[in-house]
């Protein structure tokens, strides 16, 4: 297989909404491009995309999964992305690898949450971007609605490539606005047929607002364009080509994947009109030597370049990295710079993707996408290149993450099977996060949500056999004391031959809210001698771990030491150590002690109309809000609120808001628990 040059491939993304025939589409141009003589079926679990054990389990994509075919002579190279919202960072890792997105829509007549996601995101960082609108074939499909629901929203830039021939509502075949000419759908491809008279003015009006919209992305379009009233159809696709380049012009097509109906006509298109690698934007990596900031574009001329966007643990290969090559080319048996670690790394095998299949190549030139494996020291985001130019790219942008649960084995013994297990996982998901909670001496495991954290502990079973459970963390409450007391502690033991003995006095009182423990010696004539205070101080530390009410660490304390008896004889360290410990008890229970909670601080971004049932959801919460604000179009909702009633926030949010809703979180401070509140964690903390 010989290598393949810049200009003549096409690296796309397929997006949208989950459950809206990505995977079917992907199957689909694999099919049309003669690169698997099956179509496979997402039904059927038999699709070369989804080959993950949980995937055909599910019937959804979890991971970002890579493959190519050929089409005009042109190589495609197809990411197919989870639409699902646990996995948005599958979404970040693929649109660093590729150039232009395909975005799959179901042709329901309205525009879904995923599909807006991803919309707003190739707009906002002006990827080049099809709209292909699926389910033509189905009941109650309606592709017209659904091109006038995308055209509602974003205006203009929604360019008609076709008008549907339609019959009984369904889309038969379609008339090209640019050519003019008409085709009739069939399975694997397209029959061309005279245009149905009653479309005529419907295509020429198409062709005006299409002309004039290609007019518009240059100078000389426009001109001539007022001067004759007319472009050639070149200069139209040429137009729209710009327009598409710039975000201005988003074109849209119909299909059916499952019956690969309108497939090959969008394989023209992505071969005709959307970029490859040397068309498109530069990007910016940081020059290691320097610091300084290059622009790098696709050279196959220029050193060795690449950037590590997937990294998976293959069970036949080992570590397989999945790489785009954005300069010179990479080769078998060459020693290349990881400036991510400061490491060197020899290239074993190049691999072409198809699934979980791997093709061995001798080389991958600019504008790419393959594979190596065993890699020792890389991983996601990092930047291999040539050590005599050693530049970084910018780290891929994934998500923080949202939901945090406690881990443990399921079986006593399994512990360490179970964190080497997350461990391999987490080199091929950094979204996710295990980690010992410091407040409270649990494993947790951080993440998207519950899904995602749900496929991981399947994952670990199938791969390395062993199980994890999952339940709500613990809350790292706080104790203290809301009145000063004073309190004595008398130790003396006599067992015969030496004893034990000693006496305090400590005013215990609130302290400064800092959250740490003041310790103050006011002893007057010797009453607790000065060899036996450090003693008063270690006994007050240790027993601050625990608190009197339910065992939380306790806080903002001051005591004071200022009276005590001792034995010239008898008194010992351990005496005073003692009786410390039996001032606390007796003096914190007499101080009115009071649990108090961790408070965080969030932002909460979601479009204007969930604005009300945000705000009532809060005030459930104990939450408080604090101001609210426009950005980006979307209400930006300023709030405090207790951590332990937002444990589930990230999965209510998605309800509440069909997934449009999104927040950040910080911790804030601790507040004192609302005596009904605190009655329940008392309660609780016995039953442990």
């Amino acid at each position: 297989m010989g290598k393949t040059s810049a200009d003549k491939i096409r690296n796309i993304a397929i997006i949208g909404h989950s459950g809206e025939g990505k995977t079917s589409l992907a199957e689909a141009i694999l099919f049309n491009g003669k690169s698997i003589d099956r179509l496979g079926k997402v039904t059927d679990k038999n699709t070369v995309m989804d080959y993950d054990a949980e995937e055909t389990a599910r019937g959804i994509s979890i991971s970002l999964s890579c493959a190519y075919t050929y089409w005009q002579d042109v190589k495609i190279n197809i990411i197919d992305v989870p639409g699902f919202y646990d996995f948005e960072g599958e979404f970040a890792e693929a649109m660093r690898a590729v150039g232009s997105a395909i975005l799959v829509a179901d042709a329901s007549g309205s525009v879904s949450v995923g599909a807006e996601k991803a919309v707003s995101y190739c707009l906002k960082n002006r990827v080049p971007m099809i709209i292909f609108i699926n389910g033509i074939d189905k009941e109650n499909s309606d592709y017209v609605k659904t091109v006038e629901a995308f055209r509602e929203k974003y205006g203009k830039k929604i360019a008609s490539m076709h008008t549907p021939i339609l019959v009984g509502n369904k889309m038969k075949g379609y008339v090209s606005v640019i050519s003019g000419k008409a085709f009739e759908f069939n399975p694997g491809g397209r029959k061309e047929i005279p245009v149905p008279s009653d479309m005529a003015e419907e295509v020429e009006l198409l062709k005006e607002g299409l002309t004039e919209a290609a007019a518009e992305t240059s100078e000389e379009f426009l001109d001539k364009f007022l001067n004759e009233g007319k472009l050639t159809n070149d200069e139209i696709i040429a137009g729209v080509k710009t327009g598409l380049f710039d975000g201005n012009v988003i074109p849209v097509l119909g299909g059916s994947a499952t019956q690969n109906l309108g497939v090959i006509n969008l394989m023209n298109e992505i071969v005709y009109i959307l970029p490859s690698p040397l068309e498109r934007k530069a990007v910016p990596a940081t020059n290691i030597e320097t610091g300084d900031v290059e622009m790098i574009s696709c050279d196959e001329s220029k050193p060795f370049s690449a950037q590590v966007f997937k990294t998976v643990a293959d069970p036949f290969v080992g570590k397989l990295n999945m790489l785009r090559v954005f300069t010179g080319t990479l080769k078998s048996g060459m020693t290349v710079y990881n400036s991510t670690t400061g490491e060197k790394e020899r290239i074993n095998t190049l691999y072409l993707m198809k699934g979980k299949k791997q093709e061995a190549v001798d080389e991958l030139c600019a504008g790419d996408i393959g594979a190596v494996n065993k890699l020792n020291n890389t991983n996601t985001g990092d930047t291999l290149c040539d050590e005599n130019h050693k530049i970084k790219f910018y780290d891929i942008p994934l998500p923080r993450p949202v939901l945090t649960m406690a881990i443990s084995a399921a079986k006593s013994g399994d512990e360490d099977k179970v964190f080497q297990g997350l461990n391999r996982l987490a080199e091929e998901d950094l979204t996710f996060k295990v980690e010992k909670d410091a407040e409270t001496g649990e494993t947790v495991i951080r993440g998207q949500g519950e899904t995602q954290l749900d496929v991981l502990c399947k994952k670990l079973k199938a791969k390395f056999g062993c199980e994890a459970v999952l339940r709500d963390p613990k809350v790292a409450y706080r104790e203290t004391i809301t009145e000063k007391v004073e309190a004595e502690g008398k130790h003396k033991k006599q067992t015969g031959g030496a004893g034990q003995f000693g006496v305090v006095s400590i005013r215990f009182e609130p302290g400064a809210a800092d959250g740490k423990f003041e310790f103050v010696d006011e002893v007057v004539g010797g009453a607790v001698p000065k060899q036996f205070i450090p003693a008063v101080e270690k006994g007050l530390r240790e027993a601050i771990q625990k608190g009197v009410l339910a065992g939380y660490p306790v806080v903002n304390l001051k005591c004071t030491l200022f009276d005590g008896k001792y034995h010239p004889v008898d008194s010992k360290e351990v005496a005073f150590v003692s009786a410390a410990k039996l001032a606390y008890d007796d003096g914190l229970r007499r101080a009115k002690p009071v649990i108090l909670e961790p408070v965080h601080s969030f932002k909460i971004y979601v479009p204007d109309n969930y604005t009300g049932d945000i705000l009532g959801d809060m005030n459930k919460r104990r939450g408080r809000i604090l101001g609210m604000e426009t950005v980006d179009g979307l209400q930006v909702i300023s709030a405090e609120a207790p951590l332990s009633e937002m444990l589930k926030y990230s999965t209510d949010l998605r309800s509440m808001t069909q997934g449009r809703g999104r927040y950040e979180e910080e911790f804030l401070r601790y507040e004192e628990v609302p005596f009904t509140a605190q009655e329940k964690i008392i309660a609780d903390a016995k039953k442990e």
